[in-house]
């Protein structure tokens, strides 16, 4: 039996209220950020289990609990949980980079450009899809896909990879922004013309590469390339600038699976960005001055752990379609990591990569 509590929510301040960061250590060079849509304790712990209790998130040193809540509701959608992330600010569901007035507000991703830092974003989503959007466009609802699209030529990305080529190439305004990007410098390829495996970026063009016409497949209907560009990256934004780098990383489809309440699904797509996170540790292992942090921008499915028919296995239930208002982990690793520790707002991630960036 379900039991409904009512809980008042007080319209939250604008930005996050415990914005102080007390880090001594030093502090990082490039910073990558991995969000695992819908991803909260209970898919992490599913992961866990049916991968012979084996992930790389349990590598990371460093561990917290982070609220979700929108300026509206109390169970966020992407683009507000994706906005307080990037931008620190609380906004209205649906809003993407923006403030709940529809103010535009400066991301972590532009303040890093401002800085003369290359940035990256890449998704199992189309890239114009609402957290991937939230770091980079500014609009008042996540569907103008269209015009989050044009975002990516304003705002000077050196990496793009992800699906939407539709937005790019198939626009109401007739406009062309593949073939803008190309005129703009980038090297850009699709899934119809090579696979990012026969791809070799040139550091001294900015890339993107799309991964499908609109939204990815499945891992477990084929997409296999979140892991690979996960490898190829960190290294090309390096080779980019002296001044470091900025990169933000969803395993995106990990919230769709649990909207479909496909328990496999939300497994497969869980093991897929904890390879992608394997990855972003070696690299951060062996270049020593990149902070690498994974978290959620809510939980989707209220997916729960039930015992299975043995002894030593597990069913997964899911108590809803939609979202939850659960708390979602931070898994922190690198210089600056001891500020992700304990409990804390999703606003407070934007102002502390603010702070351990300098910007």
């Amino acid at each position: 039996m379900k039991i409904f509590v009512t809980v008042l929510l007080l319209l939250m301040p604008l930005v996050g209220t415990r914005t102080e960061t007390t880090s001594v250590s030093p502090k990082p060079k490039n910073i990558i950020l991995l969000i695992g849509d819908g991803m909260g304790l209970s898919q992490v712990s599913a992961g866990y289990y049916y991968n012979g209790q084996k992930l790389n998130l349990t590598s990371f040193p460093v561990t917290g609990l982070v609220t979700t809540h929108s300026q509206s509701h109390l169970i966020t959608d992407s683009a507000a949980g994706g906005t307080a992330i990037a931008c620190g600010y609380k906004t209205t569901n649906g809003t993407v980079g923006m403030d709940a007035r529809k103010k535009n507000c400066t991301s972590i991703l532009e303040l890093a450009e401002g800085k003369g830092m290359a940035t990256g974003i890449i998704a199992s989503s189309s890239v114009t899809h609402a957290t991937p959007a939230s770091f980079v466009a500014h609009v008042p609802s996540r569907s103008e896909m269209d015009a989050i699209a044009k975002f990516y030529l304003t705002t000077e990305v050196d990496l793009v990879i992800g699906g939407g080529m539709k937005y790019f190439r198939e626009r109401s305004d007739n406009r062309d922004l593949y073939d803008e990007l190309q005129k703009k410098g980038y090297l850009v390829s699709n899934f119809q013309e090579a696979g990012l495996r026969d791809i070799s970026p040139d550091q001294n063009k900015p890339f993107a590469w799309f991964g499908a016409r609109e939204e990815p497949e499945s891992v477990a209907k084929g997409r296999d390339w979140l892991p690979y560009a996960a490898g190829i990256a960190p290294s090309f934004l390096k080779g980019r600038s002296d001044k470091g780098f900025f990169m933000m990383l969803e395993g995106s489809q990990i919230d769709w699976a649990c909207h479909n309440n496909d328990g496999p699904g939300a497994i497969q797509e869980m093991l897929d960005f904890d390879q992608a996170i394997g990855k972003i540790l070696e690299f951060a292992r062996a270049d020593g001055e990149t902070l690498v942090i994974v978290t959620a921008d809510h939980e989707t499915g209220g997916l729960a752990l039930e015992q299975g028919t043995g002894p030593d296995t597990l069913s997964l239930g899911f108590n809803t379609g939609g979202h939850t208002a659960s708390l979602v982990p931070v898994f922190a690793f690198g210089p600056g990591a001891e500020n992700f520790g304990g409990f804390m707002d999703n606003t407070e991630i934007f102002s502390k990569m603010k702070f351990l960036l300098g910007l």
